[in-house]
């Protein structure tokens, strides 16, 4: 009867113990299901944020840039220093989002410094070379040209992507490629079918070619910098986005200056500030606004480079040039018909036709995932 009652006595603490484990098991599965999901969350709030100051920034950027044009602005390389100036503004957030010490990755598998610098140097010569061309198209084509031209950069990120960055193509992503393009394309006919524009032969095939290379050249900038997040920096942090965006930039933009002076164009910024036809004040305030905004513009399109691909955010850049009708109706007056209104939801078609397919990898993913954390739970 003794014994009775100890193994009794025994089993009831055992039983308890049991119990209790379980209950920190389960405890610790949801904290782990908890933590996942606000990652997950986190994840998409930051690509929401991103997307935000590409399109605004893109749009509004552009908008000035045609405005400094339209107003008496004539110098091409204060249009390319400007898309790179704005990195001052920069700087403090660095203080904000400085990476911590103890990271995932050893000393040894970081870049040197002569790496990085080499880097820099690089992707600022050839931020430079492709705001220069740009700043020719722009000046030498009609905006229909221009955008139908800066549209294909879609086709050549595609290339690029497949080449260099191992990018798989679904029936959803060729999809959105095409639709979104079409979009664009649809727009650019249309903009300026009914006006005319008196150009030299040379001079139209100079900026249909710059045009063409500044499309190439950026669709080929977007999948080294992909490269460079993924095999050389090795660091996921907001920091890393922040320096490849300050210091090639920084470059950029010295070699900007570089060119005000070599090509003479420093003498003559004097005089145009004082023609521009809104006033000296609008003149600078219309300079210092474009730059700021490009930055504010590349901040976003390094971030979804960062977090997704250098394709996803060729496809939300290329989303923001229908958007720009819209825009110019609210501060330009511009008319807004039947053509326009159509690539703007041919866009859009295009822009969930592609986050429809990043849902689906997501999904994927996450299922993988679960099924892994199942199978470990049971053995």
């Amino acid at each position: 009867m003794e014994n009775s009652t100890q193994q009794v006595e025994l089993q009831i603490p055992e039983s308890s113990r049991q119990i209790s484990e379980d209950d920190d098991t389960n405890t610790n599965q949801q904290q782990q299901i908890s933590r996942r999901s606000n990652k997950h969350y986190g994840w998409w709030f930051r690509i929401f944020l991103y997307i935000i100051f590409l399109l605004v920034g893109q749009s509004a950027a552009t908008l000035l840039g045609r405005f400094y044009y339209d107003e008496g602005g004539n110098s091409k390389w204060m249009a390319t220093f400007v898309q790179s100036a704005g990195f001052p503004i920069l700087f403090p957030l660095f203080f904000l989002f400085k990476s911590s010490k103890n990271t995932a990755f050893s000393w040894r598998e970081k870049p040197s410094r002569s790496s990085l610098f080499l880097i820099y140097l690089f992707f600022g010569l050839m931020l430079a070379g492709d705001n220069l061309m740009y700043s020719y198209g722009l000046l030498y084509l009609p905006v229909s040209t221009y955008s139908l031209i800066c549209a294909s950069q879609l086709a050549f990120n595609c290339l690029f992507s497949l080449l260099l960055n191992a990018q798989r193509f679904t029936a959803l992503i060729l999809n959105s490629v095409v639709i979104v393009t079409i979009s664009a394309a649809l727009l650019a006919v249309h903009s300026e079918s009914d006006t005319s524009t008196k150009l030299s032969a040379g001079k139209y095939a100079i900026g249909f070619v710059c045009t063409v290379a500044a499309s190439a050249t950026y669709a080929l900038y977007l999948s080294l910098l992909e490269v460079t997040f993924k095999r050389v920096m090795k660091s996921e942090t907001f920091d890393t986005i922040l320096k490849m965006q300050f210091f090639p930039s920084f470059i950029a933009s010295c070699a900007c200056v570089v060119g005000l002076y070599a090509s003479g164009e420093i003498r003559h910024l004097t005089a145009e500030m004082n023609g521009f036809n809104k006033g000296e004040i609008s003149y600078l305030m219309t300079l210092i606004w474009t730059a700021v905004l490009w930055q504010i513009c590349c901040i976003g399109l390094l971030g979804l480079i960062f977090e997704v691909s250098s394709l996803f955010s060729n496809v939300i850049s290329t989303l923001g040039l229908p958007a720009l009708p819209v825009l110019a109706v609210i501060f330009f007056h511009d008319k807004m018909d039947g053509e326009k209104i159509i690539a703007l939801l041919l866009a859009v078609w295009g822009f969930l036709s592609y986050v429809y397919q990043n849902y689906l990898d997501d999904s994927k993913a996450k299922s993988s995932k679960s099924e892994e954390n199942e199978a470990t739970i049971t053995h």
